[in-house]
């Protein structure tokens, strides 16, 4: 069952109660169905964490947090899906988002250097900038629809081959 494997990987809400960066929800965190594991909670979960991860900006796990508490999602795994995008991903999936964007909008995808220094950021923003921010939303989109609809189907599945285990067992014991 999802609901079990879920679990295993799940950190402990005592832990992301006492947050530091997650104290600004303050009494929203005392919530109990930010902490329950069924179908549509874990479904919305996925569906914001993922759709966080895609946004280039700096403390995805609060922006995650606060939409969780607004969509009334799982807050752990919401804010643990947000980690898809790490320092070893980042390369990847920015990259990809670019790409996407250069594709939709068109343009020829340009050479660039990466330089972490706030003015290669701002320089950026007017050359690639366009590209990489409608990739990223357009990639954001796409796997939070993508994920939201693959987990709706995946727990539905599984429960209905669960019913129908049971009631195999029920007709061989009869």
């Amino acid at each position: 069952m999802p609901k079990k494997t879920i679990k295993k990987f799940m950190p402990d809400h005592h832990t992301i109660k006492t947050n530091k960066y997650l104290q600004v929800f303050g009494e929203l965190l005392h919530n109990g169905n930010l902490w329950h594991l069924n179908r549509h909670s874990v479904a919305k979960a996925f569906a914001v964490g993922l759709f966080c991860a895609f946004i280039p900006i700096p403390f995805q796990m609060i922006l995650a947090a606060g939409i969780a508490i607004i969509v009334h999602a799982n807050l752990p795994l919401a804010v643990a899906l947000v980690w898809v995008t790490n320092p070893v991903t980042i390369p990847v999936i920015f990259y990809a988002c670019y790409v996407v964007g250069t594709w939709v909008l068109g343009t020829p995808k340009q050479e660039f250097a990466f330089d972490a220094s706030w003015q290669w950021v701002v320089d950026s923003l007017s050359t690639i900038g366009p590209a990489f921010l409608l990739g990223c939303g357009i990639m954001a989109t796409l796997a939070a629809t993508i994920a939201y609809f693959s987990i709706q189907t995946l727990w539905r599945y599984s429960v209905v081959k669960e019913w129908k285990k049971r009631q195999a067992k029920k007709d061989e014991q009869k």
